[in-house]
């Protein structure tokens, strides 16, 4: 009975660090295509796809991490014997919730599109809005198939639909992109080709799904189906409470962008900026977006990779293991984070130019850029307190960040334009991170950072910055206006302030071999340890 246990959690936790790598690959994505589409569309016409943008985003998360991990925990929590007929019940009927709800929100985003960008400031981005609003018609097939593929322990077919998802949206993106640029239409239209282009991806993801699951039925029905009842009313209450908790938990980035789109360009214009300044200005700002989840993806890819260990220590008893893990957790959460803002911070000139042709706006993206840190502590703590069971915490967090950013916004962008909206971001992310921390910490009882790892922390930072002020000092006459040399000069950065982090707070002992075995790529590093 024991062996059979040990292997049901091993048979989880692979099944999660399969979840993990291809989420990172589908961030990683979502955030690198948004560089060469912007090189392609200019800053005005990045600030058409941004506005609308945060509408799909919701529409992402709800299929891929809210209605998914309830079906799937739904179904998982049924004997082997009658799991298949569980799946298919419980999968009828929370299709039949979902196209509901997705007819609504369809309903409402299509019907609704004038005015939503009324609301937005830009009555030409109504289109873009109807286009979108189809993603929400896709939501039902893709929640129901990866929630019973993962319900029933098969966690590739969610892993290749949301990849194949992001290929097919990123390249058909980028494609229509370049030919409507090429072939004379407006930005509006292009930006309804991205959208376009969106749909595209989700229609994919369905078909991947539907190949799988051809194959599931007929696995299935070689099975005995015994008997199973539900209450299609507590299943709806369980999608709608828990579903809408756990997509709220994720939509930090994406919620934050939602308040930016309905704000940003409408206050600059009420505050006298002309509108084609304001779109641009918007536009600049919005070359922020991909660098914050860029950077978000490579701190937590390795504080996320310890959330599967937690949730493995939870389920077998293990709490001083459970508790050792969340602390390395955060501790990994808090020096990639800062690293990588901190790094940003120094780099974001050359690291605009590399990426977006020009320098300006840099000043902007250096306080966006300072929001990594948070967001990564955010994403981090959010993790690790879902794993524990308390999902309701981060999703109230968030949506008090969120209120915080609208409040915050509409104090600061009429007097400082986008450097306003910036700040707001870094301070409404920050009061998610420090709330999340304190739950935790309250939950758990830990110490979140111990005084003995802020020395090492600290003078690792330290002198990072001192290795790239002197790089940039000593390159600035020779690099000028190229984007070339501006390209050689960030990624010499990224190396340099990468390597000299890492090695001084490995080697001030900030973790020990052991842990950094669980990390990625920990093994090499514990070769510094002596």
């Amino acid at each position: 009975m024991k062996h059979q246990s040990d292997h049901h959690l091993e048979a989880i936790w692979k099944g999660a660090m399969i979840l993990t790598v291809a989420g990172i690959l589908v961030k990683v994505l979502s955030a690198a295509y948004r560089v060469p589409f912007q090189n392609i569309v200019g800053d005005v016409g990045f600030y058409i796809y941004q506005q609308v943008y945060p509408f799909y985003g919701v529409a992402i998360i709800l299929s891929t991490y809210g209605f998914p991990v309830v079906i799937s925990k739904l179904i998982a929590e049924h004997p082997e014997v009658n799991k298949t007929e569980a799946a298919r019940k419980i999968g009828t009927i929370s299709f039949a919730f979902l196209l509901l709800l997705g007819g609504l929100l369809f309903s409402c985003l299509y019907l609704g599109a004038d005015a939503l960008a009324g609301m937005m400031g830009d009555s030409k981005l109504s289109q873009l809005v109807r286009i979108v609003a189809f993603s929400f018609l896709l939501m039902p097939f893709l929640s129901v198939g990866r929630g019973i593929f993962q319900g029933s322990g098969e966690m590739t077919p969610t892993a290749a639909s949301q990849v194949g998802e992001q290929l097919i949206r990123v390249c058909t993106i980028l494609v229509l992109a370049y030919y409507l640029v090429e072939h004379g239409h407006s930005l509006y239209e292009v930006g309804a080709g991205a959208m376009v282009g969106s749909v595209g991806g989700g229609l994919a993801a369905v078909a991947v799904l539907f190949l799988f699951y051809h194959r599931y039925q007929a696995k299935a029905k070689r099975q005995k189906k015994p008997g199973v009842y539900f209450s299609t009313r507590s299943i709806v209450r369980v999608l709608m409470l828990q579903g809408f908790t756990i997509c709220i938990s994720s939509l930090l980035l994406v919620l934050f962008q939602m308040v930016d789109s309905f704000s940003v360009y409408a206050y600059l214009v009420k505050s006298g900026t002309s509108p084609d300044e304001a779109k641009l200005l918007k536009g600049l700002y919005d070359r922020g977006q991909p660098l914050i989840q860029l950077g978000t993806v490579v701190a937590t890819a390795f504080s996320l990779s310890l959330v599967p260990y937690i949730t493995r220590a939870k389920a077998q008893g293990s709490f001083r293991e459970m508790k050792d893990k969340i602390m390395i957790s955060i501790r990994v959460s808090f020096a990639i984070g800062a690293a990588a803002s901190v790094g940003l911070a120094w780099l974001i000139k050359p690291v605009n130019t590399m990426l977006f042709s020009n320098g300006n706006g840099s000043g902007v993206l250096l306080v966006l850029g300072l929001s990594i840190l948070f967001c990564s502590i955010a994403l981090t703590a959010s993790a690790i307190l879902q794993g524990l069971g308390h999902a309701y915490l981060p999703a109230f967090y968030v949506l008090a960040g969120v209120l915080g950013k609208i409040v915050l916004n509409f104090a600061f962008i009429p007097g400082s334009q986008t450097s306003g909206a910036a700040f707001s971001t870094l301070l409404a992310s920050s009061v998610v991170a420090v709330g999340l921390l304190f739950e935790i910490k309250r939950k758990t009882g830990i110490t979140i950072l111990e005084k003995a790892y802020i020395y090492p922390l600290l003078v690792s930072i330290g002198l990072m910055s001192a290795a790239l002020a002197v790089l940039l000092e000593g390159s600035h006459g020779l690099v000028g206006s190229s984007r070339l040399l501006a390209s050689a000069q960030s990624l010499v950065g990224v190396m340099l302030g990468g390597i000299v982090f890492l090695f001084v707070l490995i080697k001030n002992n900030y973790f020990t071999k052991t842990e950094l075995s669980f990390l990625p790529l920990g093994s090499k590093l514990s070769k510094l340890i002596k």
